[in-house]
């Protein structure tokens, strides 16, 4: 296990790079400034799968919405492959906890959404075969033609991943997806997305509250303190892939030693949090 962000051989270059970090909101009502995080120096590789840990109100999802371009840097920097963050791109997509489809459009129409805002090139042929594609990559198959309201909230958050990866994004950014999903259907989809990335070999930064998600999903899990935000420590997960689709990670004899290391670490974080920064 290791606290600093070193890059090792399997790890790609550098996408997103926070340095000397300072962001947050301005609440107009208290008429203040609220910073959310401060001095974060943060680098997520090509290829790597980084999860974010932390107590509620730390700022995992302030951390988000910077690489995302909802929120500019009061201080320092953060740049994508290479460039300031300035806006929003297509080649970042983010996947929400509460599922963000649209309700009077069936699920092959949510996830052809991308497809309406960002010309790819492909031909409407191609496309409806990449709609095809995605949303029996996800297990949607002969629900198409269904509305949300037809659906489970599993089945609407395999929507919402497969509308975000549809147009096969350089980044994916996920706000604890599986955060409101029951334990059966969580691990189900935990394999899913692992899958599915590790077909793509896709970028993730993915939010949780859990620490076996953490270390289930992450390639390093980056550990946020509270009040404001910083990173505390940034831990390797050294454990082959796939976990999940063959067999229970917990019995890896390097998972006991991680979950405890983590828990400690998280546990501190909330019994000290206070404030309420998202």
């Amino acid at each position: 296990m290791s606290t600093q962000p070193t890059v090792n051989s399997s790890r790609g270059d550098p996408l997103v790079v926070a340095e000397n970090m300072t962001v947050g909101y301005e609440l107009e009502r208290e008429r203040k400034l609220l910073t959310a995080l401060t001095d974060i120096n943060l680098t997520v590789h090509e290829g790597e799968f980084l999860v974010l840990v932390g107590p509620s109100g730390c700022g995992k999802t302030t951390f988000i919405n910077a690489v995302a371009g909802l929120l500019q840097p009061w201080e320092g920097t953060i740049t994508y492959d290479g460039q300031p963050i300035k806006g929003t791109s297509q080649d970042r997509s983010m996947v929400f906890q509460d599922y963000a489809v649209m309700p009077w459009r069936t699920v092959e129409q949510n996830v052809k959404m991308p497809f309406e805002f960002r010309d790819t090139g492909l031909s409407a042929s191609q496309i409806e075969d990449q709609v095809k594609s995605m949303i029996g990559n996800v297990g949607l198959q002969g629900f198409e033609n269904s509305f949300p309201h037809e659906l489970s909230g599993g089945m609407r958050q395999r929507v919402g991943i497969a509308r975000a990866m549809v147009t096969q994004p350089r980044l994916l950014l996920a706000d604890e997806p599986f955060g409101a999903l029951d334990a059966m259907t969580r691990e189900v989809l935990q394999a899913q997305l692992e899958t599915l990335v590790m077909d793509a070999g896709q970028t993730v930064v993915f939010i949780t509250h859990s620490i076996d998600e953490a270390i289930s999903l992450g390639d390093r899990v980056a550990v946020i303190s509270h009040r404001p935000g910083t990173v505390r420590e940034i831990i390797d997960v050294d454990i082959e892939r796939p976990r999940l689709a063959e067999g229970e990670i917990t019995r890896h004899p390097e998972y006991g030693a991680l979950r405890e290391h983590l828990w400690g670490l998280v546990k501190d974080e909330a019994l000290g949090a206070k404030g309420a920064v998202v």
